[in-house]
């Protein structure tokens, strides 16, 4: 076997992407919806197994932590309150000939237009980013509302419902997984920027005094989540913004940021927040969002660290790191080194030949049983076979042949090291157990 090369580029993810069955484009015999995708069987289930490692890892904290499901519709006054309304846009500039669009911070208005070679351009105006939408039969101001553009709000304006409901105390946590929607003005490089995506997303509640403690306290939790889920962490680094990167809401934010082929990107926010969110319901709700503390017997508001990744975005980063092409046996491969908890299907399961169907399924249905993710695949060669399964990240195969009837054992075919070992078929829960947990 030739060594591996991680020759990955954006065209050769995007292909795999829907030859596989990960994702496809939205409505694509209609001709698509830029910004917007279909997530194919492989791609669901790996997105799901990419959300329990997420959840996993906050169950597994010394501190309380509780989920919601906050509504994906929301009310004016909540995004008002928030800023979203007023604020939330990005600058935007025209080609004045060919009429294309672009995001004004991320172009050279020096240049020429890249799609016409003009250098004819608007004059920058900000573009708002949120969906806006009528709820209701009336048309009016009263029924506007928003497609949350992101997860974090309905967490702020639920934070004394949760507190007054769950038995929990300051410090805690409320996550969120769920979709958000921006109506960004280039979409972009994939899954990377989309108008429609998933957050997975956390504000922690704590004391003021205690809050750049736990600031230090989730970036290195973070930093654990992303060696958990196997990526190459010398392409992940932590950049603290300087000052006049802030958010007007933070008092500090560290990105977690992945080198991609196109360049270092965020993939995670880890911000101090402050009181900020809070204290903007207070005094445009008029609702006390306090806590009391009886030991002082003073009232304070909790300051917030949040930590905030997008789904879709980390599953293309673990496309794009596990990545590999290679030469078995004088054949090219492609395979996806996932790891064994995130690769989609987790085994395959392959008769030598048809007349082996009986005892293959048997096997299927005992480690279904069990959990796992399995394919069956009978179609063309065993190494043809193998080398679909390599492609879409399955972690090992088992054969069934000739000799399984009677040593009740199959041979399993490793993904990454190509070792083929003879296991007993009620020894592969076991075998599965400890390849996940590696």
């Amino acid at each position: 076997m030739a060594s591996e090369k991680n020759n990955v580029t954006l065209e050769k993810i995007v292909s795999l992407c829907k030859r596989r069955g990960f994702v496809f484009p939205t409505a694509d015999m209609y001709g698509g919806l830029n910004g917007v995708y279909d997530f194919g069987p492989l791609g669901y289930a790996m997105k799901q197994n990419i959300k329990k490692m997420w959840t996993k890892q906050l169950s597994l904290v010394d501190h309380d932590i509780v989920m919601i499901d906050g509504a994906i519709l929301g009310h004016h006054a909540m995004w008002s309150a928030s800023g979203h309304v007023d604020s939330f846009s990005d600058p935007m500039v025209d080609c004045l000939i060919c009429k294309k669009r672009y995001r004004a911070d991320e172009i050279n208005l020096e240049k020429a237009c890249v799609h016409c070679g003009n250098h004819s351009w608007t004059e920058a105006r900000q573009f708002k980013l949120m969906f806006e939408t009528q709820i209701g039969a009336m048309s009016d101001a009263a029924s506007t509302g928003y497609l949350r553009p992101e997860t974090a709000q309905s967490i702020f304006v639920n934070f004394k419902n949760v507190l007054g409901s769950s038995r929990v105390k300051i410090p805690f946590g409320i996550g969120q997984i769920g979709k958000a929607f921006r109506n960004e003005i280039t979409p972009k490089q994939f899954l990377f920027r989309m108008r429609e995506f998933e957050q997975m997303e956390l504000e922690f509640f704590c004391k003021p005094e205690e809050s750049d403690s736990f600031f230090d306290f989730w970036k290195s939790e973070r930093y654990l989540f992303y060696k958990q889920l196997g990526l190459d962490m010398e392409r992940i680094r932590f950049r603290d913004h300087a000052e006049n990167e802030l958010a007007h809401y933070s008092k500090k934010c560290t990105d977690v940021e992945y080198e991609f082929p196109f360049g270092w990107k965020e993939l995670e926010g880890i911000a101090h927040r402050g009181s900020f969110d809070l204290q903007q319901h207070i005094d445009h709700a008029k609702k006390d969002l306090s806590v009391f503390e009886e030991a002082t017997r003073q009232s304070y508001v909790p300051h917030v660290v949040e930590t905030s990744v997008g789904v879709d975005r980390l599953f293309l980063t673990l496309l794009f790191d596990a990545y590999r092409e290679d030469t078995v046996d004088g054949e090219s491969r492609t395979l996806l080194r996932l790891h064994p908890a995130i690769a989609p299907v987790q085994a395959a399961v392959l008769p030598l030949v048809k007349k082996l169907d009986t005892e293959a399924h048997k096997i299927i249905k005992h480690l279904k049983k069990h959990g796992y993710a399995v394919q069956y695949d009978a179609s063309g060669s065993i190494g043809k076979r193998y080398r679909r399964q390599d492609e879409i990240g399955t972690p090992v195969c088992f054969t069934v042949d000739f000799e399984t009837a009677e040593d009740g054992k199959v041979t399993a075919r490793n993904r990454d090291t190509l070792e083929q070992v003879r296991i007993p078929i009620d020894e592969l829960d076991h075998y599965l157990q400890v390849l996940m947990a590696a």
